[in-house]
């Protein structure tokens, strides 16, 4: 499945696309937003939502039943529905740029098409008024590349936390033998467990190929008292004020032509690769969703060629989700305090 050179590991193989973050950590802040631009002509985009607890922006007009079927960039970001005006910056800063759908006639004018999701991190820095706006999308939007994506603790990554675990922002690509590339990009910030605690081991590792970051080894005495402590954490908040919200977002993408119902479709694959590496995972209080991306660089593939890109978006989706797990950093505010994998296990 694994034929050429993977430039930088990260969703930007897919030529076409740049993602860009804004971090936000200082007077009450952890939180941010994290953007993927498609370019001038857009991709072919299609969506798919598990979770129960979704908070999302233009998904419907994804739906291959819709006309409109290229988006001009995707936004991932923090600060649960409030953290949907940082798509208002994003398509300040396209408009400017002379991007979007023109409507209305040849001198119509520009719209850009930029859905959204969020991730729940309120509160995490100690106040949670501090989230994500339209200038904070600007600001992600503006800094975008296609240089390798920065992985960790950033843009929408900034604030999130995998069951107990800090989690963060996660990439990974894989070339195809006949040179069709699919990546992926995730914010990981869920209910449920990145680690098997039977062992402590990572659950997305074993689908870790060569050159990817590898995990440490595990003291598995000490993951067993992190989850021991995590879990009554968890028992007495819900009894003082109930479960609180999470979510995992992902862009799946490939420079393969696909049709918008082949899109969704890929990013309903990319959900299989995410259950492999969070468990649980879609609960009722995540609101778990993947958008899938085509560039078009590259011819439409056969069927037999469109399974192995399928194959690719989850095992992509599954590697993303190590990857931002192991770049985490820990964090301590008014909010809370939140160790990283690599801490644990070594503990």
């Amino acid at each position: 499945m694994t034929g050429g050179i993977r430039p930088t590991g990260t969703l930007v193989d897919v030529e076409g696309l740049a993602v860009g973050h804004a971090t936000r950590t200082r007077d009450g802040w952890l939180s941010g937003t994290t953007v993927v631009l498609t370019g001038p002509d857009g991709a072919v985009a299609g969506v798919d939502v598990r979770g129960g607890g979704p908070g999302t922006r233009e998904t419907d007009l994804l739906d291959p039943r819709n006309a409109v079927d290229r988006v001009h960039a995707v936004v991932l970001t923090g600060g649960s529905a409030f953290g949907l005006a940082a798509a208002d910056g994003v398509m300040a800063h396209l408009e400017e740029q002379g991007i979007g759908l023109r409507v209305g006639g040849s001198d119509g004018p520009l719209v850009p098409i930029v859905p959204a999701a969020v991730v729940f991190d309120l509160g995490r820095g100690g106040d949670a008024a501090c989230r994500p706006d339209a200038s904070v999308g600007r600001e992600a939007a503006a800094g975008a590349s296609s240089g390798a994506v920065v992985e960790g603790s950033v843009g929408a990554g900034t604030g999130t936390v995998a069951g107990g675990l800090r989690g963060g922002v996660g990439s990974a690509s894989q070339v195809l033998d006949d040179g069709t590339t699919v990546g992926a990009l995730v914010v990981v910030n869920a209910v449920g467990s990145v680690l098997d605690p039977a062992t402590g081991e990572l659950w997305g590792a074993r689908h870790l190929i060569a050159g990817d970051p590898r995990p440490p080894g595990v003291d598995v005495a000490a993951v067993q008292r992190f989850l021991a402590a995590v879990a009554q954490e968890r028992a007495d908040r819900a009894a003082a004020v109930g479960p609180g919200g999470a979510t995992t977002l992902v862009v799946v993408a490939t420079d393969a032509t696909l049709t918008k119902a082949q899109c969704a479709k890929l990013a309903g694959i990319s959900h299989d690769g995410l259950a492999r590496a969070v468990s649980p995972v879609h609960t009722m209080f995540d609101g778990d969703t993947a958008f899938g991306l085509s560039t078009a660089r590259r011819p439409a593939p056969d069927a037999l060629r469109l399974h192995g890109v399928l194959t690719a978006a989850a095992d992509c989706t599954t590697r993303a989700v190590v990857h931002a797990v192991l770049a985490a950093e820990p964090a301590s505010t008014p909010g809370g305090s939140w160790p990283t994998y690599r801490q644990v296990v070594r503990s």
